[in-house]
C-alpha cells in the first residue's frame, strides 16, 4: 500500500545552505541576549541637557547660526525620529523574516532557529523603541508628529518582491551598525541612555545583517533574469518611498523645531535648517546604506551592470542634493 504520508519538501533549496553560518548566528544571539529593563533602560530617563543624535549624523554642526541650546533641541527632535524610524522599519522586517523562515521549517533547523530568533529580537526592538518614544515624549512639548504609520509602511513594503525587501532590509541593518560604530559610540556628548539603546540594538543587529545577506542570496538564486530585473525595479520603488517618507518627516521635524525656537529666524536661516535636516535624513536612511561597502559588494554580485546603472540613476538626484 502506498504511504499516504509521503511528505514533500516545503521548498526545494536552489543551492546549498551554509548551516554553520546560521548556527554561528544562533550562538552569538544567545551570548548577547539582553533585556530592555535590566540591561538597557535600568530605571533611567533621558537627560535633556545632553544631545541625542551626534553631529556626524544630524549635520547640525553646519548650522553655525544656531545657539548651542537650539542645536541641542534639534538633536532631541532628530534623535526621537531616529528611534521611531527604527521602530517603523522593524515592523516589516519582523514580518518578512517570519515569512522566509517558513521555507526552512522542515529543512535546515539551524537556519529555521536563527530566523525565528531574528524575528523575536525584532519584536523586542519594536517594544524598545516604543518605550523610548514614551520616555522622550514625556519631556518634550506637544506638537511632534511622526509621519510614518508602521502598518501602512509595512503593507507597502511587503507588497514588493522578497528580493527587494531583503535588499532594503540588509541595507538598513548594515547602516545601523555603521552609524553606531562610527558616530554614536565615539561621541562623548551623546546622552548615555540614548547611546546604550543603540549599543544593545547594535549587538543583535550584527547577526541580523549576516542573516539578511544569507537569505538575500538564497532568494536571488531562485530568480529568472526577468524576475530579478523586476525585483530591481521594486528596490528602486522602495528607495523612492523611503525618500518620500524622509522628506515628509524632515518637513514635520523642522516645523516642530520652529515652534520650539524662542526667537525668530531669518528666511535664509529657516531655509538652511530645512535643507540641512532633509540632507541629514537622506544621509541617515538612504545614502549611508547605499554607500556601505558590504552592501555595495553584495548588490554588485547579484545584479548586472545595466541594473546597477538603473539603481545608480535612481540615487543620483538624492546624492546630488546631499
Amino acid at each position: 500500500m502506498q504511504n499516504v504520508l509521503q511528505l514533500q519538501p516545503l521548498h526545494e533549496q536552489p543551492f546549498q545552505i551554509d548551516s554553520r553560518r546560521y548556527a554561528k548566528c544562533i550562538e552569538v544571539s544567545r551570548r548577547v541576549r539582553w533585556d530592555i529593563d535590566r540591561d538597557v533602560i535600568r530605571g533611567r530617563t533621558f537627560d535633556f541637557s545632553q544631545k541625542f543624535l551626534p553631529e556626524a549624523l544630524s549635520k547640525i554642526g553646519d548650522l553655525e547660526f544656531l545657539a548651542e541650546g537650539e542645536k541641542r533641541v534639534l538633536s532631541h527632535i532628530q534623535g526621537r525620529t531616529y528611534a521611531n524610524m527604527f521602530g517603523l522599519v522593524e515592523r516589516f522586517i519582523s514580518a518578512k523574516m517570519l515569512d522566509v523562515s517558513r521555507e526552512h521549517s522542515l529543512g535546515d533547523q539551524h537556519a529555521f532557529e536563527a530566523l525565528v530568533r531574528f524575528t523575536d529580537e525584532e519584536l523586542k526592538h519594536q517594544e524598545l523603541f516604543r518605550r523610548i518614544e514614551s520616555l522622550i515624549a514625556g519631556h518634550m512639548r506637544d506638537g511632534y508628529h511622526f509621519a510614518g504609520r508602521p502598518n501602512d509602511v509595512a503593507w507597502l513594503v511587503l507588497g514588493k518582491s522578497t528580493w527587494a525587501v531583503l535588499a532594503l532590509t540588509c541595507m538598513i541593518e548594515l547602516f545601523s551598525q555603521e552609524h553606531y560604530r562610527a558616530s554614536i559610540a565615539p561621541d562623548t556628548d551623546v546622552s548615555p541612555l540614548f547611546k546604550d539603546v543603540f549599543l544593545f540594538h547594535w549587538k543583535e543587529e550584527s547577526q541580523h545583517a549576516i542573516l539578511d545577506e544569507l537569505e538575500w542570496r538564497r532568494e536571488d538564486a531562485k530568480l529568472t533574469p526577468k524576475e530579478r530585473d523586476d525585483a530591481v525595479s521594486d528596490l528602486i520603488a522602495l528607495v523612492a518611498a523611503v525618500d518620500e517618507l524622509v522628506r515628509r518627516q524632515a518637513a514635520a521635524d523642522t516645523a516642530y523645531f520652529f515652534e520650539l525656537c524662542t526667537r525668530s529666524l531669518s528666511t535664509e536661516q529657516v531655509a538652511r535648517v530645512e535643507s540641512t535636516v532633509l540632507r541629514a535624513y537622506r544621509w541617515q536612511y538612504i545614502l549611508s546604506g547605499a554607500e556601505n561597502a558590504r552592501f555595495a559588494e553584495v548588490l554588485g554580485e547579484l545584479v548586472t551592470n545595466e541594473q546597477a546603472g538603473r539603481i545608480g540613476a535612481a540615487l543620483t538626484p538624492i546624492a546630488t542634493a546631499h
